[in-house]
């Protein structure tokens, strides 16, 4: 064996693997460990004869809470090997954690629905996740016109409140993310617990700690000495009504407008967070908008393109068909079009909107339509594309290039269209 040979990275379909074969042998993995509890205590005992457990505080296993923690060790463990950490926003991660306490099926359909976006496109995720942060903290974070360097009342610091000791987590997890969402757009490592332990050993209330990469003395019950986080070039002033000041150095304040200024005026207007509205100066932002479909038009456009409702069917019913609805919102298409039993599957740029529509079940891949490289893989396309000017052009004639031949595309345009 060759000690020096350099070891091979799994990828996702090594670990999807690994956990079916896993999934596969859970009764056996059961079984095997009784036996073996079982040979135990028949090793303590002459012929069998019972005087006292020779095992104490056996575990007992149970096959559905195995599973349950496979699937959950498979999903995190695709987690840290995308490193979707380093992508994802501060409210993405948290409902990832919550989904973990119950976790979907492992499998590749699955994982590529919930982490491609992320890989297929990281910036536009890094930008989403840091206007989300910093629009928490402060309204003039929803626009990047009263961020710019120079404008008159930029903000130079934030106040978090509930960093006391006696006020849980809240203050101090709002902090990580601010750090967490500035590192992720600077290429730095995110914020470990000991450069967090060495923050808060470095000042109490009326002190300042300034992130700037010098030494900080910290201890705790195991260690002392001196710790060397990265220069996240902040410094954080906390008071004794519990509330702390984070004051921005002039580098940070650039890099702040630098990620605002390019999520505002450049990223498509659908990957917006709640409440946070780009730029309307913007040649994107005009050219891009949302509509909800109504009920009665949906029908239209699917009655049009011969979707027929396969569940009415009692004999010889045809195969479903494959649909593909881009930009499909938050699925109300994909609603009608699997209502009636057929395959559908969206892209949607709006993170949120996508994720809604996955949570109704539907395979959903967050990305501009506009870049997604056309496959001729589907019989239909159904489509709502954005009405400004006549953007919906552009839209119409790339869902073409999806279509196999004779496939058929029903869009709901403007009436302008007719002109």
């Amino acid at each position: 064996m060759n000690m020096n040979a350099i070891a091979k990275q799994s990828t996702a379909l090594d670990i999807i693997e690994e956990y079916e074969k896993k999934a596969a042998k859970v009764e056996a993995a059961i079984k095997a460990y009784d036996d073996a509890c079982t040979a135990i205590e028949m090793a303590g005992t002459i012929m069998g004869t019972f005087v006292e457990p020779v095992l104490r505080g056996r575990a007992y296993v149970f096959a559905d809470a195995m599973r349950k923690n496979l699937r959950a060790s498979g999903w995190k463990t695709l987690y840290n090997r995308c490193q979707i950490d380093r992508i994802a926003s501060a409210k993405d991660k948290k409902f990832f954690e919550k989904t973990l306490v119950d976790p979907p099926e492992l499998t590749f359909e699955n994982a590529k629905a919930t982490f491609g976006p992320y890989l297929e496109n990281p910036r536009a995720h890094i930008l989403r996740g840091l206007a989300e942060t910093f629009t928490d903290l402060d309204p003039a974070y929803k626009s990047h016109s009263k961020v710019k360097i120079g404008v008159k009342g930029l903000p130079k610091r934030v106040i978090i409140s509930g960093w006391g000791s006696y006020s849980g987590t809240y203050g101090k997890d709002k902090f990580r993310d601010i750090v967490n969402a500035l590192a992720a757009f600077r290429g730095q490592p995110l914020m470990e617990h000991e450069e967090f332990q060495a923050i808060g050993a470095a000042h109490g209330a009326g002190e300042d700690a300034v992130l700037d990469g010098r030494k900080v003395p910290w201890k705790d019950r195991y260690r002392e000495g001196e710790y060397q986080p990265l220069d996240r070039g902040m410094t954080i002033r906390r008071f004794g009504n519990g509330n702390a000041h984070v004051f921005f150095a002039p580098e940070t304040l650039k890099d702040i407008n630098r990620a605002l200024a390019e999520f505002y005026g450049e990223v498509l207007p659908d990957a917006e967070p709640e409440g946070v509205k780009p730029s309307a100066s913007t040649a994107v932002s005009k050219d891009l908008q949302f509509y909800w479909s109504p009920r009665e038009v949906i029908d239209r456009a699917l009655e049009f393109a011969g979707v027929y409702n396969l569940r009415e069917w009692r004999h010889n019913p045809p195969e479903p068909s494959r649909i593909l609805e881009p930009s499909c919102g938050d699925g109300r298409i994909m609603d009608a079009i699997r209502a009636r039993g057929h395959r559908v599957f969206g892209i949607e740029y709006h993170a949120g909107r996508a994720t809604e529509a996955r949570g109704k079940g539907h395979n959903v891949l967050t990305a501009n339509f506009l870049e997604c490289p056309a496959k001729p893989e589907y019989d239909m396309v159904v489509m709502n594309p954005p009405f400004y000017g006549r953007h919906y052009v552009k839209h119409v004639r790339h869902a073409l290039e999806f279509l196999e031949p004779g496939g058929v595309l029903v869009s709901i345009l403007p009436a302008t269209a007719h002109y």
